[in-house]
């Protein structure tokens, strides 16, 4: 098992950069040497003919990293989609080598690495490949990024149950508020409902930020993440 994450999530904008801006401070702080990938991201900007991968961008901010942003995200679209979609309509191939080629070319290089999946788990990639093939081929122990409120439960099981039986180790689930809380009553009764049911431990509740800059995130993470079990896959 390699020594970093993959982060994943039960629904888009549940917060995968967040946490994995966050879980790459938590390594930095304990002075690991890590860089950070998002394989493919779609919904890119484009400046000319170039498109910019957003959350690719941040990462390799937070990870303080030399390596060039086509290696932290090798794939990029601009049609917000599923990688799947993205690739028919702008007629394009996704090639699972070069993705694969850049992740072993990161690694190599630093003790530890953070991948943010596109999505969820079983967004498809290509026609019979999906995102969690590629957690398989990293050989990552997931975090599961989830939201607090309303359906979360249902979400979060079927997540998890469908990660394990492929055979994937996950190492945590991290509740995040990517938006202010309601203080609903599924807000209230869903973490300690997951705690009875779920065979997999939170490590966290992040809360909501108004300031996302890099010493914020540290300092919430560090707060806010169970760091001995994040310390079991990272040193």
């Amino acid at each position: 098992m390699s020594k970093g994450f993959f982060i994943t999530s039960t629904d888009t904008g549940a917060g995968k950069t967040i946490i994995a801006r966050a879980v790459i401070k938590v390594m930095q702080s304990l002075n690991i040497k890590v860089c950070a990938m998002k394989p493919i991201e779609s919904g890119c900007a484009k400046e000319g003919d170039v498109l910019i991968p957003y959350d690719g961008s941040l990462l390799r901010q937070a990870a303080h990293m030399e390596a060039p942003l086509r290696l932290v995200t090798p794939c990029c679209f601009e049609k917000p989609l599923a990688p799947f979609a993205a690739a028919e309509i702008e007629g394009r191939t996704i090639s699972i080598d070069e993705i694969k080629k850049a992740y072993f070319i990161l690694q190599a290089s630093h003790e530890a690495i953070v991948v943010e999946g596109i999505g969820g788990i079983m967004v498809p990639v290509t026609k019979d490949y999906y995102v969690v093939d590629l957690a398989k081929e990293f050989s990552l122990p997931l975090l599961i990024v989830i939201k607090p409120g309303l359906g979360t439960i249902n979400h979060t099981m079927l997540t998890v149950n469908y990660a394990l039986e492929a055979g994937l180790e996950v190492a945590g689930i991290v509740i995040n508020y990517s938006r202010p809380p309601d203080n609903s009553l599924a807000e209230k009764t869903n973490p300690k409902v997951l705690e009875e049911i779920c065979p997999i431990p939170i490590i966290g509740t992040f809360p909501y930020l108004k300031d996302v800059g890099e010493d914020a995130i540290e300092k919430t993470a560090l707060r806010n993440l169970d760091l001995e079990i994040l310390k079991k896959y990272i040193l």
